[in-house]
């Protein structure tokens, strides 16, 4: 870009990327948001009545829904209504400058718009454009995806919750948060191939298939083993001990993962000689005799509260951790100087939103823009993308 108009670059190993953001909710957004921390220019093309999780509240900050600051900063806004003809066209041209493109509509539905990947390809042959959808293009096409479908339909349901109750959610919409992380591997991928080739490419990933690869040991059970498991409440299918056990105020999950974390355990709480006994000596006997070897496990771990035991045993090496809520994560974070949280924009506008989880010695993420209101560059970004000349990206 090289007019006065154009998105303004920032530092950042992505420096220079410019990405169409046609996504909604929550994949999609992860995935870009992601992609402007790391300093891609990330304009977010929104309907007139913008993003669904702006309305998504309770919590709010003000009078803004928590859930669509949580995965939209760094981003330009400009509402587009695709329907009317000329901001579809505006739409289009966005998408012959971007770099990228994400989209999570229905497959096939933004090719009324022009804006598929064949025809954004064509105007644009080195455009990386990635698709996500519930299940994929094929078959799956017009199944609507949303997190709570791929939970169910997965497996994932099946394994969640205790092993006589019903089958449980997880706490967050994890498979849409799984898919926006392949998105943007998949998206840092094609670009990375385009630098050597000059070619851009077609990237699609789905729900349920991030899904399946990230039931990851369940899903070996079954491809490799024919095994299908089934809920365990905490309990881990192949390591014990690894799920909470009380302690004499709260639970504390203990993760001894092999022999040598084990026979840590029992030096700390004082019955070194379990360690040696052939009952418990491996893993495997470990799991298969877990009715056994538990209630031992809970008469020590009685002795004192879950915070103390914490101490004791990191210190020896042994893996563990108290059972937080949020606030709580969030302390022990600080603790460790993780800096979980950063704030990002200024005066009535600074947020306060969670730090991105990579690190880098030498081009550090960037949080330059608060998540933006509605159609908030509309105006910039058209004179921009309406102008003939200079279109350099």
């Amino acid at each position: 870009m090289t007019d006065d108009t154009a998105p303004e670059r920032g530092g950042g190993p992505l420096s220079g990327v410019l990405v169409a953001d046609f996504s909604r909710v929550l994949a999609g957004p992860y995935a870009t948001m992601l992609l402007a921390d790391l300093g891609a220019e990330v304009v977010k093309v929104e309907g007139p009545k913008g993003d669904d999780t702006r309305t998504w509240m309770p919590p709010v900050r003000g009078d803004v829904s928590t859930y669509y600051l949580g995965v939209n900063r760094g981003k330009r806004s400009i509402a587009l209504d695709l329907r009317d003809p000329d901001d579809a066209r505006v739409g289009r041209e966005l998408a012959r400058r971007a770099d990228v493109l994400v989209e999570n509509f229905k497959p096939g539905g933004l090719a009324k718009y022009g804006l598929d990947y064949a025809s954004v390809s064509a105007a644009n042959p080195g455009v990386v454009y990635a698709s996500i959808s519930g299940f994929g293009s094929g078959a799956g096409r017009d199944v609507p995806g949303y997190d709570l479908m791929v939970q169910a339909m997965s497996g994932l349901m099946s394994l969640t919750g205790d092993p006589d109750g019903p089958a449980y959610r997880a706490g967050i919409s994890v498979f849409d948060v799984m898919a926006g992380n392949h998105a943007a591997i998949g998206v840092l991928a094609a670009l990375r191939h385009r630098d050597v080739t000059g070619q851009g490419q077609h990237v699609e990933v789905n729900l349920l298939s991030s899904a399946l690869t990230g039931l990851v040991n369940h899903s070996s059970a079954y491809v490799a083993g024919g095994v299908v498991p089934y809920r365990m409440g905490n309990a881990h299918p192949s390591v014990f001990p690894y799920e909470p056990l009380p302690t004499a105020d709260n639970d504390l999950i203990v993760a001894a993962g092999n022999d040598g974390q084990f026979r840590k355990l029992c030096e700390v709480l004082g019955i070194p000689e379990i360690a040696d006994d052939p009952r418990f000596a491996r893993n495997a006997d470990r799991t298969s005799r877990r009715e056994e070897l538990r209630p031992i496990l809970v008469e020590r771990l009685a002795a004192r509260g879950a915070l103390e035991w914490f101490e004791s045993l990191v210190a020896a090496g042994v893996p563990c951790g108290p059972i937080n809520t949020i606030d709580g994560g969030f302390a022990m974070a600080e603790r460790f100087g993780l800096d979980p949280v950063v704030e990002v924009g200024e005066g009535d506008r600074a947020v306060p939103t969670t730090r991105h989880p990579i690190r880098f010695s030498a081009t550090p993420a960037a949080y330059r823009l608060p998540p933006p209101e509605l159609d908030e560059h509309g105006d910039e970004l058209r004179e921009w993308l309406t102008q003939e000349e200079d279109r350099d990206v």
